[in-house]
């Protein structure tokens, strides 16, 4: 295991994989907001332009779309650098995903925060930079924490087009010390490790959003309640033995 262990090409492939998660991940959030924005619009056109992006990339496969990329353009005269490949594959079908949750989340502000800004004759422009996005944003970072993660997780299609990801360096060692088991465990541990990591910093940004916006943590906020049901509850037990005796 220790040859395995420190070999440059596991953490050279780790690297290499949250590069491309980072990379993928900053292009479908563009995508996301820019899509996820027009699906709320008033234009008949700017909603139609949403809803057909995300309803064709988020009905292809990331590994039809990379394959596309890699083996078909060159045919036809567009040659693209191997990784740009895998992130632009990635990134179009999770920002379609993405797109949804902006909109979701968008339209899940409450109707009176939109008609205070029409009464404030704010323009459009104005009602989402400054009123809308910012109490819409709170909403959007679990299920984009939970993106994030299947983000991360996808990224081993990549290595089919020989890019040098985890799966790719994982491959290479089992091939050259057969060691399946030890190296895929490793691998399965890395990823995860990984993955927490983001959740965490996910969380984060959700705490200090919320705490931006003036709200308490979900869950303070659920403890409280429990803490209320309780008494609540004791002051009924309470006064039922106090009636019975």
């Amino acid at each position: 295991m220790s040859e395995i262990l420190k070999s440059p090409l596991l953490w050279d492939g780790a690297l290499k994989t949250l590069q491309l998660t980072l990379y993928s991940a900053v292009v479908a959030l563009v995508l996301a907001f820019v899509f996820g924005v027009m699906g709320t619009s008033a234009h008949r056109w700017a909603r139609a332009a949403g809803r057909t992006y995300v309803e064709f990339f988020r009905g292809l496969p990331a590994l039809v779309l990379l394959f596309w990329f890699f083996y078909s353009l060159p045919l036809v005269g567009f040659r693209i650098e191997t990784l740009f490949c895998g992130v632009l594959a990635l990134a179009l079908n999770y920002g379609a995903y993405g797109a949804e949750v902006v909109r979701g989340s968008i339209n899940a502000v409450p109707k009176a925060q939109f008609e205070a800004t029409v009464a404030l004759n704010m323009r459009p422009a104005q009602r989402m930079w400054r009123v809308l996005l910012p109490q819409a944003v709170p909403l959007m970072l679990p299920p984009f924490g939970n993106l994030l993660i299947e983000l991360l997780k996808a990224t081993a299609i990549v290595s089919l087009i020989s890019i040098s990801d985890l799966m790719f360096g994982a491959e290479k060692l089992r091939a050259s010390t057969g060691k399946s088991v030890t190296v895929y465990l490793i691998v399965l541990v890395v990823y995860f490790v990984i993955a927490q990591v983001l959740q965490v910093l996910v969380r984060l940004l959700e705490r200090r959003s919320q705490r931006i916006l003036g709200r308490r943590p979900q869950r303070r906020a659920a403890t409280a309640i429990a803490g209320t049901a309780g008494s609540a509850g004791a002051g009924s037990l309470s006064g039922a033995g106090r009636a019975g005796s």
